[in-house]
Parts: C-alpha cells; structure tokens; sequence
C-alpha cells in the first residue's frame, strides 16, 4: 500500500551538511508567522528517557531526521533506486530492509511474506538478497473501491513490484512469486512457512485499530521459529487518548503499541523494546499538512491529529 517515487539517480542525496542547512532553514522560518501551508504543534509523545533512534541500534521506534543522514539509510536508498529524502515512507521501506538484515534475513535460502506490497521496491531489494519472497496485495477491484489503484498504491503483478529494475528480471521471476490475500483474513496456508513476514504502511487501513493489531498477531503465526515479522505503521504524537479511527484509516496510539506488545508477549512472541522519542532535530517538529511536500515529510498534520511513522519487530522464539 506504500508507494516510493523513482527520481534520478544523479538528485542529491540528503546528509549531515544538508540537514543541518534544513535545520537553520526551518529555524529561520518557524522564528516568524507563516503561512497555513505548515503548522507547528506540541509533540504529546515526546520519548523522555529515550536516547534518539538510530538504524544502527534498531529497535520499535519512530521514525526521525537523524535516522535519514545515516550511512545505512543512504545506502538502502541506493538499493532502492531513489535518492535519500527526508521522507517517513522511505524510512518505511529502510527501517524494513535495516531490521530484516540485522535479524539475518536478507540471505540466500531465507523464505519471505509481504502483505498489502502495492508499488513498493522491496521484494525486488530481497530478491536480489537471495530471498524467496511471496507478495501480496489486495484483490484489484476491492483495491480499486478503496481508491488505491488509482494512487498506484497497489500491486496486481508480479512485474510491478521490480519496476524500478532493482533485481535483475530472471532472477527476480525466479525468486518473487505474486498472489491475492486479504490481510483480515490471513490464510491458513502461510501458517508457519516463513522466516520473515513484513507490511509497510498497511495495517492502518484494516477498518478499525482492533482489526490492525489482530492482522499483526496473525501474520506473526506465519512465522518458523526464529522467524521475524518487521511492519510500519502511523503513530499518533499528538494524543495518547483521542485519535483518528476511521474504516479507510487509523492512527495507533503509544497505548495501542504496548497493547500489542502485550498481547503478542503473552502469546510467546517476543518485541523488540519501543523507543517513543520522536528526534530532536528542528525538521522533527515541522508538521506537514496537506498537500503535502515530498521533503521534508516526517511529521504530518492528518485529520487534526500529528502523526509520524513506527516501526515494529517481532521474534518468534
């Protein structure tokens, strides 16, 4: 359901020396009033006692400017085709790749499950890893209703999913296998069959918070022992209490996330601990709002609520 633009190889990719001319850009213009096409609003979820998420320890955590100049990111970028932004759906896509390879997963033999894969490049990054990957996506006109066709949100085949040419297209038809699934009602079939399963920015549009944490508890059941499961996913900033529940999107609460937690604890699985501090740097507190900019774009103003990215791993043992 997330989808990346493919820019020039040859656009400049963004590092320490661009952000910290963002930082003095985004000091310069939050010192005077602006106009209504950026709001500035306090972060309720402000992560006290949390060193700032990195890539390099990664862990459950938001997604934040600092993690956008690391060497990883830059070259998972690489991989991908697209020039580094400051853009929380590419963190998606890294902070997926990142997880997954540090878990031991991106490796020749390691069998694969996306859910929800849309336009996304990552089946065609773990092809070329060596992975033997399964994804999925909704069947096309349900996709169609829901208005993601139309954003090229959505996969209906197998060649979409290596449009950027990330893996070479024998290897890729040889590797990458595609199918219909609905992620409220995983199929029975993947019970067990994977060393990793992954969603990127999916889960949300499941029709209610309760549908999305029960989707994560049952892709987790498609895991072998020792099997990891990475998904992406909104984060409310703005409130731990009210938020957006709507059937084509929910924003999940810092309250929701440790339900999950537990749950998923109690089931035997285990999670890699949250960090909630949602960055320090200056770009981190610019909020976004509609129409929305493709960088920097890490904060959004969404239904009234500010809304970031989280990341999510789960072990099973």
């Amino acid at each position: 359901m997330a989808s990346i633009v493919n820019a020039s190889k040859k656009a400049p990719l963004i590092g320490p020396i661009q952000l910290a001319l963002y930082d003095r850009y985004w000091r310069a213009r939050t010192a005077r009033e602006w106009s209504a096409r950026y709001t500035s609003a306090p972060l309720v979820i402000d992560g006290k006692g949390s060193p700032e998420p990195s890539l390099r320890d990664i862990s459950s955590q938001l997604c934040t400017a600092s993690q956008c100049v690391e060497d990883r990111y830059r070259r998972w970028c690489r991989e991908m085709k697209s020039p580094a932004r400051l853009a929380r759906k590419q963190w998606e896509f890294v902070y997926t790749l990142e997880a997954l390879a540090q878990s031991g997963m991106l490796a020749a033999g390691k069998r694969g499950l996306g859910f929800g894969c849309g336009g996304e490049p990552l089946s065609a990054v773990m092809a070329k890893h060596g992975c033997t990957i399964t994804a999925t996506d909704l069947q096309t006109a349900e996709a169609a209703e829901k208005g993601w066709v139309a954003t090229n949100e959505h996969a209906s085949t197998l060649e979409g999913l290596n449009s950027y040419g990330i893996c070479a297209p024998r290897q890729f038809a040889e590797r990458v296998s595609f199918e219909f699934a609905d992620m409220n009602a995983v199929p029975d079939k993947f019970a067990g069959s994977f060393d990793f399963v992954w969603s990127c920015c999916a889960f949300e549009h499941l029709g209610s918070i309760r549908h999305g944490l029960d989707f994560v508890k049952n892709s987790a059941r498609c895991l072998k022992p020792g099997g990891v499961a990475v998904h992406t996913t909104e984060f409310n900033l703005s409130s731990n209490d009210e938020t957006l529940e709507d059937p084509g999107c929910v924003i999940f609460r810092r309250r929701d996330m440790e339900l999950l937690r537990d749950e998923l604890e109690a089931e035997g699985y285990a999670v890699a601990p949250f960090n909630f501090n949602p960055g320090s740097k200056p770009v981190d507190h610019h909020i976004d709002a509609p129409p929305y900019s493709s960088s920097p774009h890490l904060k959004i103003k969404l239904e009234g609520y500010v809304a970031t990215s989280i990341g999510l791993i789960v072990t099973k043992p």
